[in-house]
């Protein structure tokens, strides 16, 4: 049995949106998809203002700009996490201030968050990592108090919760992605929220490439011109009207993606109690969306060996994030603080065969494969 890392979802409503986007002749984006996508959000979530994006880097540097980040301000991000989150911030010459996980589960520890601001400090960026809330009422009461940003980087929160609020919707700006590996995809794609009301206009312009086009475009104004910093940020209409689709079927792939994360919990659960390896750890304030699912084994070379055992057998499991403290751009520029959780994750942790379409015998298969290497 060959099994995938991952495989896109495919609701069958694609080829329709998509031919109905090109009908239209609007293809460069912000047309009747873009609002369409937004729109969706906005009133399922509650959220101020959306606003697509090419990527969640592209949504991440937006927010850096839209906090005029510069150089010599600090912003304080987790190591364990993609690198976008720290290159947004990195690019407006922000100095990164990396912290450490916490011991139950990847996300930033907020025990460790107030001992690093500073004067400088503009920003904390909290990463959603697999869609599991990081503790936002510690997190949101400590930059309260300093008067910081909370950027959330909830690439892989869509349709999760903090208690009862959406990821994204907490800090006073977030992120989403919609790239083929995560739970609603257009292959590439992410979003910009913005919960501040007072930034919507200025991340309007930046959005469009720094000009006042979107006001324009509502008669706002009587004619668009530069009026301030930005990019190409927004996606052309193609790559709306594909992700549409997903979101007509957000409840079916949501439902999917929550049994397959409990077929895996399950099946694993005996080995892990008897000590062989840890799986995800849920906080009772968090409601996860079945994004990922993943294991941390007992050392590195566990996790090496049983990685090498389940390719071997078909199982295309991987690991993930490297530390970017210790990663060969960054090493020099840390301040040599040890981050010993973050880089436990990085070197233990093992992510499973996930996607919508997984089937129960191929769950079976991989959490067979997984038990059989324990029991050699």
């Amino acid at each position: 049995m060959k099994i995938p890392f991952n495989k896109p979802y495919f609701t069958g409503r694609e080829a329709f949106h998509l031919s109905q986007a090109a009908i239209t002749g609007k293809l460069s984006g912000n047309g009747n998809y873009t609002r369409d996508c937004q729109l969706f959000f906005e009133k399922k979530y509650g959220f101020n203002k959306t606003l697509l994006t090419t990527s969640c880097s592209d949504a991440l540097e937006m927010a850096a700009l839209l906090l005029e980040i510069k150089p010599g301000d600090e912003v304080i991000i987790p190591s364990y996490t993609f690198v976008s989150t720290a290159n947004a911030f990195a690019l407006r010459g922000a100095t990164i201030v990396f912290a450490d996980s916490g011991t139950l589960n990847p996300n930033i520890d907020p025990s460790l968050i107030e001992a690093l601001i500073t004067p400088k400090t503009r920003a904390i960026v909290v990463v959603h990592y697999g869609g599991i809330a990081c503790e936002m009422d510690t997190i949101s009461e400590i930059a309260g108090r300093y008067n910081i940003a909370i950027v959330e980087d909830a690439a892989q929160g869509v349709d999760a919760f903090y208690r009862d609020q959406p990821l994204g919707s907490i800090g006073k700006l977030g992120t989403f992605s919609f790239h083929e590996t995560k739970n609603i995809t257009s292959g590439e794609g992410g979003m910009l929220i913005v919960n501040d009301p007072a930034m919507i206009g200025k991340a309007e312009i930046i959005w469009e490439k720094g000009t006042n086009r979107a006001a324009f475009a509502r008669g706002e104004v009587e004619k668009y011109e530069w009026v301030g910093l930005g990019s190409s940020f927004l996606p052309n209409e193609l790559t709306a009207a594909f992700l549409y689709s997903q979101l007509e079927h957000l409840k079916i792939i949501q439902e999917k993606r929550l049994q397959i994360w409990q077929e895996y919990h399950s099946r694993l659960s005996t080995p892990a109690t008897e000590g062989y390896f840890s799986l995800p750890y849920v906080p009772e304030y968090a409601r996860h969306n079945g994004h990922l699912f993943y294991i941390t084994t007992r050392n590195s070379g566990e996790r090496d060996r049983l990685l090498a055992h389940l390719l071997s057998n078909g199982i295309h499991a991987v690991f993930h994030y490297l530390t970017l403290h210790n990663s060969p751009y960054f090493s020099t520029l840390h301040d040599g603080r040890k981050l010993p959780q973050a880089d436990r994750y990085g070197a233990t942790l093992l992510r499973l065969p996930f996607y919508s379409g997984l089937q129960s015998d191929e769950i079976d298969y991989v959490t067979t494969m997984i038990r059989a290497f324990y029991k050699k």
